[in-house]
């Protein structure tokens, strides 16, 4: 099994971010996906970069305006800001689909968004090359690979159509799962982040060909809150396909595992013909943002269960952060994966 990879999505580097009212050290760094490409090197997984398939497979499920604001985002900002400024928003739009949660900090980001994409210098050259290596992995699987990891660095399953959110700014799984479409008519995508995928949900609301799950705690309490609760399953031709399988906080690997097989008779019965996983390690005890209990032996036995399912599969990374598991959380899945195969 292939991993594809560039260098160039380790240059977006953001330092600080406001959680929970402080600034602090963001935690989306270029170290993670070092990390992980480094196990795959070690661990004879083959690590190939990607081709640039442009900005259309982008635009098939972006606002062509959103994508494009990236470009030069950053050197506008800078232009026109103090030396020491960060690189985020401080006047925010009216909300959007989803509901106000209870959580005090949930509410105040309905009405004033988040702050956890800062733009740097690199960061369009990272999201870009981030959705091409996306892209490249489903473009193997199209052409016959049975699986491929794309270590997509940053993540994207909380971006939306049209707007940045939670460390993401192009939807590499939603990209991805497109690009499947050109030859497969169900396409599933598996969110096994412990936060919802919400930015996936918001894409794909309404779209009958792409089953949506994920695995996650109430987003009423837990971040990245707003989308993803139980009632919310698809609207117009994707009534039915999204489906959410809400985790109690502090879920044992036991209870994750139950959710992940209900999530698995789910994609049997849509009739799934090639699956995307939205692969979150951030569900590790350990985890900087725990909030369940999963560990490698568990990450493992995910990966068996989900290839065991036989489809043409894309992994594309979101999730896991620098706890003292997460290259060991990757290898279990990765190599649990490739023993199935």
């Amino acid at each position: 099994m292939k991993a594809i990879f560039d260098p160039r999505q380790l240059e977006h580097g953001p330092e600080t971010y406001f959680r929970r009212g402080a600034e602090m050290p963001h935690p989306e760094q270029p170290r993670r996906a070092i990390l992980i490409r480094d196990m795959l090197q070690e661990n004879g997984f083959p690590v190939e970069a990607p081709r640039d398939f442009g900005l259309d497979p982008i635009r098939a499920v972006h606002d062509p305006d959103y994508v494009e604001f990236f470009r030069d985002a950053h050197a506008r900002f800078r232009a026109d800001a103090p030396p020491d400024a960060l690189a985020i928003p401080t006047t925010h739009p009216g909300p959007r689909r989803g509901r106000c949660p209870a959580d005090i900090h949930g509410a105040m980001g309905w009405w004033m968004t988040d702050t956890s994409t800062p733009l740097t210098e690199g960061t369009w050259d990272a999201i870009y090359w981030s959705a091409q290596s996306a892209i490249e992995a489903a473009e193997h699987v199209v052409n016959g690979e049975p699986m491929v990891y794309a270590l997509s660095r940053p993540p994207g399953h909380h971006a939306m159509a049209a707007a940045a959110n939670g460390f993401c700014f192009f939807n590499n799984a939603c990209i991805a799962a497109h690009h499947l479409t050109r030859r497969w008519k169900k396409v599933a995508l598996l969110d096994i982040d412990v936060h919802t995928g919400n930015g996936s949900l918001d894409i794909l609301y309404e779209r009958g060909d792409i089953l949506f799950i994920s695995l996650h705690p109430d987003p009423a309490g837990y971040p990245t809150f707003f989308l993803g609760h139980e009632d919310e399953t698809g609207e117009g031709e994707g009534a039915g396909t999204c489906r959410n399988l809400l985790l109690p906080m502090g879920a044992s690997q036991d209870v994750v595992l139950e959710a992940l097989d209900q999530a698995l008779e789910m994609i049997r019965d849509f009739g799934t013909e090639a699956l995307i996983v939205s692969l979150g390690f951030d569900m590790a005890a350990d985890d900087p943002l725990a909030a369940v209990g999963v560990h490698p032996d568990g990450f493992a036995e995910m990966g068996r269960r989900i290839t065991a399912l036989g489809l043409p599969t894309v992994l594309v990374q979101e999730g896991g952060y620098l706890g003292p598991s997460l290259a060991q959380n990757a290898c279990s899945f990765l190599t649990a994966c490739r023993e199935e195969l």
